[in-house]
């Protein structure tokens, strides 16, 4: 399997949101909500990273980073997702490649570090690990994940852009 992962261009929105709709379409976590994020996000210009993953020159992942708030005030921290890889292609190793690679483009933009919302054995194994004194409002406590890229991990309510609540 020859998976090439690249930055999102302008001409992938409409495939994004197409991969975005069904790779949560049966997810039991979700609003479905995720491509309506995605797109607040680049409309408000908040995308830090945004890769997607080609498979035979079709559109099969997408990955996104956008900046988050803590409230200790800790700057440049970015919160990881959606991910999403199409159903038919999912237990491949795609979403894995895609979360490898934009923590890479993470540690070369200088980020502190990252977080995450989601499952949580599927993180850890990336180094995503609850860390006491960082929270997310609302959500059960070992979902919510962190790896720092410099020493210290904040400690405060962490909060996404208002393009989460996107309806």
């Amino acid at each position: 399997m020859d998976v090439r992962i690249r930055s999102e261009t302008a001409e992938d929105a409409a495939a994004i949101e197409t991969v975005t709709i069904e790779a949560f379409a049966a997810a039991i976590h979700t609003d479905h909500r995720e491509h309506l994020i995605l797109d607040a996000l680049r409309k408000a210009r908040q995308l830090t990273v945004s890769l997607v993953a080609e498979l035979d020159s079709e559109l099969v992942g997408h990955i996104a980073a956008s900046p988050v708030t803590i409230s200790d005030g800790s700057p440049d921290w970015v919160g990881l997702g959606p991910v999403s890889v199409m159903r038919q292609h999912q237990r491949r190793g795609i979403g894995s490649a895609l979360v490898h690679e934009a923590l890479r483009h993470l540690v070369e933009a200088r980020a502190a570090g990252c977080v995450v919302l989601g499952e949580p054995a599927y993180y850890r194994r990336f180094g995503f690990r609850v860390r006491e004194g960082l929270t997310l409002a609302g959500v059960p406590r070992e979902y919510f994940q962190a790896i720092a890229f410099r020493d210290e991990f904040p400690r405060g309510a962490v909060r996404y852009h208002v393009a989460f609540a996107a309806t």
